[in-house]
């Protein structure tokens, strides 16, 4: 398996890149996330990889964090997700978005992405959660724990956005009852 290239990036075509290791030439498919951060053509590249075999081809995913290899492995592990499924996944949503949108349970995010329908959606939501929804803390978004999570969505549902109810629930105690959650989130919007 090839775990990781570091090379000079010969051609950027998106999805595709071309990295010459050692006089080698190899064909990476990379999502945009990880394509908008890439340095020029004719400079050192270093990516995190995963290889596809098929019975009609070898297929090279690239990733510029392990992170991000993470969540595609896990994408690919569902049944209908493929590789270019997995590949828009990362292209449309960042990892803490498609985290919080796990733990939220928002299908409506995920059908946003090209390919991905109604049906498909719900699929990815069921399957990832618990796996990565958890993870929403060590993702750089703002960690929602079961009961801030009934919070959240009790605001959203009375019409506030996610920026304000993220924002109104950094005020809400940890530990606090759902009902007393979304009092304590109510008067710290009221404020604002």
């Amino acid at each position: 398996m090839i775990g990781r290239l570091t090379g000079i990036l010969l051609e950027k075509n998106p999805p595709q890149l071309l990295v010459d290791v050692q006089g080698v030439g190899y064909e990476v498919d990379v999502p945009m996330s990880t394509f908008y951060n890439l340095p020029g053509v004719g400079e050192k590249v270093s990516l995190f990889t995963h290889l596809t075999i098929r019975e009609d081809a070898h297929l090279l995913f690239g990733f510029g964090n392990a992170e991000e290899r993470a969540v595609f492995r896990q994408l690919i592990k569902i049944s209908g997700v493929g590789a270019r499924t997995a590949l828009s996944i990362l292209s449309g949503l960042s990892i803490a978005d498609l985290a919080q949108a796990v733990t939220l349970q928002e299908a409506g995010r995920l059908v946003k992405i090209p390919g991905i329908g109604k049906k498909t959606a719900e699929r990815l939501l069921l399957e990832l959660k618990g796996k990565l929804g958890a993870d929403i803390g060590a993702t750089g978004a703002h960690p929602v724990h079961d009961s801030q999570s009934d919070i959240l969505n009790a605001l959203l549902a009375l019409g506030y956005s996610d920026k304000e109810a993220l924002q109104a629930l950094k005020t809400v105690p940890a530990g606090s009852t759902v009902s007393d959650g979304i009092k304590q989130a109510l008067k710290a919007l009221s404020k604002g």
